[in-house]
């Protein structure tokens, strides 16, 4: 049952047939419950969508929930809802079932200050240099964020160094150095009332397969060659009977099969690109 604490016209508490109702930071808020039924394929995508960035939002909050911290300050949302729409709205590629994230395409800070420029970055042996362009006194925080895609992970430093000290030297965890990274940086004000827009530095060490798509290349390529085969004596016998299907129970079972299969490569992830 719901309630209406503040009479028709006031925000709704509880649940009325498959709605939820109830407030979340100051704002009315509706969801539905139960069984949703089949997904659709669009469901599917979004749902695939949403997985693919809230593996990089979790490892990355140590950094947005600074970067953003301005942006969501007194607005209803937070630094979580910020870094996630950013990434889901801007940041992916692909189509369903191989959505991926473009990392040069991830935002990770929006402000008014100067973005770095002349960036440059180097491995030096267990560690990764960042340069910048700098002139004169600056006391501004340097944030510097490596992630890296095969471990879901990332390396954060909210307080690097000065802008005027021109170079930073972030450590990294034994065994990172040589897989990829995506770098990124930002500037936040002594007084943290202002930050940068974030700025892209680029991949280290290029793209590798990681184990779980290693898996799933394999999986799609072990049933495409099914399919293929399936696919060749369904076609034929198609072909010799005018493109009508025959009236028997091997025919029926051989259409059956190839549906099948064709269905599930179209909602496997690991096609080749």
């Amino acid at each position: 049952m719901a309630k209406a604490a503040n009479g028709p016209l006031g925000p709704i508490n509880g649940k009325i047939g498959n709605l939820v109702c109830y407030m979340l930071n100051g704002q009315p808020v509706i969801r539905t419950i139960g069984d949703p039924g089949k997904p659709s394929r669009d469901q599917l995508a979004n749902r695939q969508a949403m997985s693919v960035t809230m593996k990089m939002v979790g490892a990355i909050s140590k950094f947005t929930d600074l970067s953003f911290a301005l942006e969501a300050k007194g607005t209803v949302r937070n630094t979580h809802n910020l870094a996630t729409s950013y990434i889901k709205k801007q940041a992916l590629k692909g189509e369903y079932p191989n959505i991926s994230i473009d990392y040069s395409k991830v935002i990770l800070s929006n402000g008014t200050l100067p973005v770095a420029t002349g960036l440059k970055m180097e491995k030096k042996d267990n560690a990764v240099e960042l340069s910048w362009d700098h002139q004169g006194h600056d006391n501004t925080i340097v944030m510097v964020m490596l992630y890296h895609p095969l471990r879901k992970r990332a390396t954060v430093d909210v307080n690097a160094c000065r802008k005027d000290a021109g170079a930073c030297i972030i450590q990294l965890h034994d065994g990172y150095i040589d897989e990829p990274i995506e770098a990124y940086l930002c500037f936040r004000s002594a007084d943290g009332k202002s930050t940068s827009n974030s700025t892209y530095i680029g991949n280290l060490n290029g793209e590798m397969e990681s184990g779980e798509q290693a898996t799933q290349r394999k999986r799609y390529s072990a049933l495409k060659g099914r399919f293929d085969l399936v696919e060749a004596q369904y076609s034929l016998q198609m072909e010799q009977n005018r493109g009508m299907p025959l009236d028997s129970k091997a025919f029926r079972n051989l259409q059956k099969e190839y549906e099948m299969l064709r269905n599930k490569l179209e909602n496997l992830p690991g096609k080749p690109v």
